[in-house]
């Protein structure tokens, strides 16, 4: 019996994994394991079972080891990972003063090196897929999708579709065009985006939702995130941002709503009632000024929603942890909600849950036959979740990225205890550092905040 080596899964599948464990929805199955052929689970299944019906297969078993469903990041910013640590303590509405300058000070090497660059964060914290909310970068957005396809990622890839200024007369074209553009990729998934309602017009805004729900597309849009952007809305058109977009016909499963930290519990009952998607960003709350989105609350009601980084940090196990972290806060103490979901909430909400409010539900997020194998190998004696009781809550609260071996996307070994497979992950890091100084050089960006040791000085000024 073979143990596992990356030499001896980077390379042409099928191959039968005997795990410790599988974590299946309904809860880790001991003793059970997986056939993968062609990028997708070809049987799922107990051990004994899988290696008596397939007798051409070595097994190569895995002591010590789950294998779980790669997390999904529901909403992320790829091409704005140079700037990641310009965010701390700073106030909302970050995008104006921050986001937008160094995007545009992108040009297509930049863009490409900062797309990579996120994805490679995001492969080392166990994310197999991520949703781009589209970038404001002057480059073709298949820059983006082949920094993606490089790491070897999966992505839905947004494209802006902002037109409210009247500069994109041919944004519905564009549109179209990309929707078709990548009907054939195995790791590019199109999706339509809209910085945030005011960005489009009303027009512009109901035939994104129409395209999007013809092509089985998401539209994604920052909403009901900043009280500034709240008020603007209640101001021009006397609804809060999500009750405009219900008005108009906006709303629906084709809608991925980014943060939706400001909801009321009307609001809260049209998404139930129309199925529009939430991305839940926690540690976003937390960085960036924003209210804590009712997660739980929508889970109660009913809501679809994954979970997103936001282009924070790229760590699938503390983003779980920050989910429930934030609701017990925000929620949890002050109702003596001493669970505030339990564990399986978080898992699920980052893995298949997340899967299904991007979109790709039918597709990944889940260890099942037929799915594609976006998995991860997870390293289950470490002292943090080795004297297991309850693996599901343990992986939650005491995971990290440390204890990922292995990650595949499409049945492919992409990540090998933390570091890329088939391509030069130091030699990318080392280059975004030189570029990323050249390009927040340019950026007209302006900070709220000084850095940490500016404000020690100023702190302990007379």
């Amino acid at each position: 019996m073979t143990q596992l080596t990356p030499d001896l899964l980077d390379g042409p599948s099928p191959f039968l994994l005997v795990p410790d464990a599988v974590l299946l929805p309904e809860g880790p199955a001991d003793g059970h394991a997986v056939v993968v052929s062609g990028g997708s689970f070809d049987a799922v299944g107990p051990a004994e079972e899988l290696i008596r019906t397939h007798p051409h297969l070595d097994p190569v078993r895995l002591p010590g080891h789950l294998l779980m469903p790669g997390f999904v990041d529901a909403h992320h910013h790829l091409t704005q990972s140079f700037g990641s640590a310009l965010a701390f303590g700073e106030p909302s509405e970050i995008f104006r003063r921050v986001w937008v300058p160094l995007e545009g000070a992108l040009d297509e090497e930049s863009a490409y090196v900062a797309a990579k660059l996120a994805a490679f964060e995001a492969l080392r914290g166990g994310f197999t897929t991520v949703t781009d909310a589209g970038t404001r970068a002057g480059v073709d957005v298949e820059v983006v999708a082949s920094a993606a396809r490089d790491a070897g990622i999966r992505c839905v890839l947004g494209l802006v579709c902002n037109d409210a200024d009247g500069e994109n007369p041919s944004v519905m074209d564009s549109a179209e065009k990309h929707l078709a553009r990548y009907g054939d990729d195995p790791l590019i998934h199109p999706s339509l985006a809209v910085s945030v309602p005011e960005a489009a017009t009303e027009a512009t805004l109901t035939d994104t939702a129409r395209l999007a729900a013809e092509a089985g597309a998401v539209v994604q849009i920052h909403l009901n995130e900043h009280l500034a952007g709240v008020e603007r809305s209640l101001v021009r058109h006397g609804l809060r941002p999500l009750e405009h977009l219900h008005t108009i016909g906006a709303l629906g499963p084709q809608l991925l709503a980014a943060h939706a930290t400001l909801l009321t519990p009307r609001e809260l009952t049209l998404l139930a009632d129309t199925g529009t998607a939430v991305s839940y960003n926690p540690v976003a709350s937390a960085w960036k000024g924003n209210a804590v989105a009712p997660a739980i609350t929508m889970a109660e009601r009913g809501v679809r929603f994954g979970l997103g980084t936001d282009g924070t940090r790229g760590d699938g196990f503390r983003l779980a942890d920050a989910a429930e972290f934030a609701q017990r806060l925000a929620y949890g103490l002050a109702t003596g909600d001493s669970s505030c979901g339990a564990g399986w909430t978080w898992l699920e909400h980052a893995t298949r849950g997340g899967a299904d409010a991007v979109g790709l539900g039918a597709r990944t997020g889940t260890i099942a036959e037929g799915l594609a194998a976006d998995f991860l190998l997870v390293d289950i004696t470490h002292p943090e979740v080795a004297l297991s009781w309850d693996l599901p809550w343990e992986l939650v609260r005491r995971g990290n990225r440390d204890q990922i071996a292995a990650v595949f996307v499409g049945g492919r070994l992409r990540l090998w205890s933390g570091r890329p497979v088939g391509w030069d992950g130091q030699a990318l890091v080392r280059r975004a550092a030189e570029l990323s100084r050249s390009t927040v050089g340019r950026a007209a960006i302006t900070r709220v905040h000084p850095t940490s040791t500016a404000a020690r000085e100023r702190s302990t000024t007379p």
